[in-house]
């Protein structure tokens, strides 16, 4: 251990080198260190978690294709993996305001077949996976956020973590703790969709260069204990069309799971131009369906919450290495969008990346690029599984949900098939921030006010997220320019971080008279939404000091 600074006027830290430190205790970068592990004891590796405990950050659907979980721990089974509920039915249904359709099974490509997957909380099994990680001699850290790069030169050399104690103004506090600089060989980055080191690793190597942007969902999800009379324990239902129409894209999903709880979920695509669409409304409006309506009543919502997710697939995925490290999973955006599942790849990618790492120390080499490891993805078992299913989100963003479904299962059958699609790679165009359109050429939608028993007000269900910040910290979602909300977004688009953020943590407020853009960062359940969607660019999201945020039960 030696004391280092970054920087000139950086405080002093310690530092702590590994072989291989890893950012995100999520399944790709617990993979990660568990292959590590596996293929040589000896190698020290950290993985640090930002959430106040391993899962806590952690909020997938989710349905889970094994392939992963299998090449990693054969006999997870055995060891008592936290995974019970194998799908037994697989419905899709089409709705109108008041109606649904059955889609039939048939027609549609194997691969979106649930058959053998199972429905788990990721919650839950990043927790198991991070028992099987420390009994191999891994240390996890959680509460230990990183927010920012080591650099030597210029490789990637580390991380410092587990800074607490600045002030509102940034200054520091009387309690303050500098963190530590951790150090490696090489650094993996496994931080989920948008990540912020993940974002500064991708602009400074051009990651992205030549690629379509990438592309992204807001999911959101509730919890529901449900009347056991109306409870099909491994039925899986996904949903298109109502209530979102021509407004945006996306869909529902209801998974039942074990102990007569249900998993209520909901999708926008956050391409949509609407700027007074509100994601969160859509998926309270959703639950008055009749056919999710009689499901619920009686029932009672127990958890609540909300992430991004990367739908760019294959046109989108960056270069993967950089100088002294590599992105993992959903850091680079690995999610199958029709499927609507990325942790069997996340995983998938942990363990080529750790193959790759232990390859190179095994040679003496460190901070180099893992040029095994991309090769790994994209010639492997994720980049055919990205492959087969490019086209579907273009496809929808330029058609809408049922030409898609059309064109889009034509595409994936000839991918199936033949390995080729009469479309070749379709573009995605431009980001979702730059889809948005000005407020005046569009009508303002009114919602149905939340009756309290199936919809709720934001701050009410955020309460079930248990989020949780220190107050006196900095404000962790960050303005380029704080006068751009109200002169040019509220202007221009009505200002619509009000609606899009899942949380209620941006306000238009007036103040004698004068509008004021209010952050309530307390609320921040760690979507990434604004860092995605804002028209100006101008939010980036940060990480808080170590173990505040949601604090997820089983999602």
């Amino acid at each position: 251990m030696s004391q280092t600074s970054n920087e000139t006027d950086a405080p002093l830290r310690e530092s702590m080198d590994y072989d291989v430190v890893i950012v995100g205790a999520g399944p790709s970068g617990l993979s990660a260190a568990i292959r590590l592990k596996q293929l040589d004891p000896s190698l020290e590796v950290v993985v640090l978690e930002k959430g106040s405990e391993v899962g806590a950050h952690i909020l997938s659907g989710a349905v889970l294709d094994p392939i992963g979980l299998d090449r990693l721990i054969p006999d997870w089974k055995e060891k008592s993996a936290p995974i019970k509920t194998a799908v037994t039915e697989d419905h899709f249904l089409f709705l109108t305001d008041k109606r649904s359709v059955r889609i039939p099974n048939w027609p549609m490509p194997k691969l979106m077949s649930n058959h053998g997957n199972y429905i788990v909380s990721m919650g839950n099994l990043c927790r198991w996976l991070a028992e099987q990680a420390e009994e191999l001699g891994v240390e996890i850290f959680p509460g230990m956020a990183a927010s920012e790069l080591v650099m030597e030169g210029d490789r990637v050399a580390g991380v410092v973590a587990g800074e607490f104690g600045r002030e509102a103004d940034g200054s520091i506090g009387a309690n303050y703790e500098a963190g530590m600089e951790l150090r490696g060989k090489y650094v993996l980055l496994g931080e989920g969709v948008r990540g912020s080191l993940s974002k500064v690793v991708m602009e400074k190597f051009n990651l992205s260069d030549g690629l379509d942007p990438q592309k992204f969902g807001l999911g959101m999800k509730e919890i529901w204990e449900i009347d056991p009379a109306k409870h099909k324990e491994g039925t899986v239902q996904h949903t298109m069309g109502w209530p979102l129409g021509s407004n945006a894209g996306g869909g529902s999903f209801l998974y039942h799971i074990e102990n007569n709880q249900v998993y209520v979920g909901f999708v926008v695509h956050l391409n949509y131009k609407n700027p007074y669409l509100s994601p969160y409304m859509e998926f309270q409006r959703f639950k008055h369906h009749p056919v999710v309506a009689d499901l619920l009543e009686g029932g009672k919502r127990v958890a609540y919450g909300a992430r991004a997710i990367s739908e760019g697939g294959l046109q989108s995925l960056p270069k993967l290495t950089f100088p002294g490290g590599a992105l993992l999973g959903c850091s680079a955006g690995m999610v199958n969008v029709p499927r609507i599942k990325g942790n069997h790849n996340a995983m998938l990618s942990g363990i080529a990346a750790a193959e790759a790492a232990a390859v190179a120390i095994s040679e003496g080499r460190e901070g180099d690029e893992l040029s095994d490891y991309e090769i790994a993805v994209r010639d492997g078992d994720i980049g055919d599984d990205l492959k087969k299913v490019r086209n579907v989100k273009p496809l929808w963003a330029k058609w809408g949900a049922l030409a898609s479904t059309v064109l889009g299962g034509f595409d994936m059958w000839t991918n199936f098939l033949f390995g080729l699609s009469v479309f070749g790679t379709l573009k995605h165009g431009e980001n979702d921030a730059q889809a948005i359109g000005e407020a005046k050429d569009y009508a303002e939608i009114t919602y149905p006010k939340p009756d309290g028993i199936l919809s709720f007000d934001r701050l009410t269900n955020v309460s079930f997220a248990a989020t949780n910040h220190e107050e006196s910290q900095p404000c962790h979602l960050k303005l380029a320019d704080p006068s751009v909300p109200i002169t040019v977004n509220l202007a221009k688009y009505a200002e619509p971080a009000q609606r899009y953020c899942p949380a209620g943590v941006y306000e238009v407020v007036e103040k004698a008279g004068v509008p004021e853009f209010v952050i309530n960062f307390q609320n921040c359940v760690h979507c990434k939404t604004c860092d995605i969607k804002d028209p100006s660019q101008n939010i980036t999201w940060t990480t808080p000091q170590g173990g505040d945020g949601p604090n997820y039960p089983n999602m």
